[in-house]
């Protein structure tokens, strides 16, 4: 349990590298839940914490409204359309957190990256770093990869996830992502939760 808390507080509350990480990853979320993600990423290029973002490069599927209403939107939040770029996807019948993770963990390796920072919504931020890692662990395991967590949204509020099929309050959404990292941890598609915390307490 002390190990899970540690997991959990660590990833929600990471150390950011000094030198800027080449490109940080945004989640395909659902429309209700993106602008979490898309203030994230203007407060990390604000902050000089990213050269760029990264987007999954689909078409409208499983929930996500495709990369060109994505960016759309994105450049309406506030997002400098140069700093956007689309990582390679298609084609795939559905979108899950699986394919976004070896996608971008591929990208990052095509392209020599050194450190990738990982953000989804905070209710979601725990699976999608651990499926980033469990992909680095086996395709790029020199790759430093980063936690940060998506601007807070209410958590009362009732929104759609997990390829538009799921619908709950996101404070409900938090016992199904659990759920989730257990049933792929058990089924080999995740790395346990105490093989990523030693990726944590040596990264750096």
């Amino acid at each position: 349990m002390l190990e899970h808390a540690e997991l959990l507080l660590r990833i929600l509350a990471d150390v950011l590298p000094a030198i800027p990480a080449e490109g940080a990853y945004l989640f395909a979320e659902t429309e209700p839940n993106q602008e979490s993600v898309f203030a994230a990423a203007k407060e990390l290029l604000d902050r000089w914490r990213a050269e760029r973002v990264l987007i999954s490069d689909c078409r409208p599927k499983s929930g996500y409204v495709g990369a060109t209403a994505y960016r759309r939107a994105m450049i309406e939040c506030g997002i400098p359309a140069g700093a956007i770029e689309e990582v390679l996807m298609e084609p795939t019948e559905i979108l899950h957190t699986r394919i976004e993770a070896e996608a971008v963990v591929r990208f990052a390796r095509a392209r020599g990256y050194e450190r990738l920072l990982v953000t989804s919504v905070p209710f979601h931020q725990e699976r999608a770093f651990m499926t980033v890692v469990t992909a680095a662990l086996q395709e790029y395991p020199s790759l430093k990869i980063y936690s940060y967590p998506g601007a807070p949204q209410p958590w009362d509020e009732v929104v759609t996830h997990s390829q538009g099929q799921l619908r709950g309050t996101r404070a409900e959404l938090i016992a199904e992502e659990q759920n989730r990292i257990e049933k792929y941890t058990a089924q080999g598609d995740l790395a346990p939760r105490a093989r990523i915390l030693e990726y944590l307490r040596t990264r750096d």
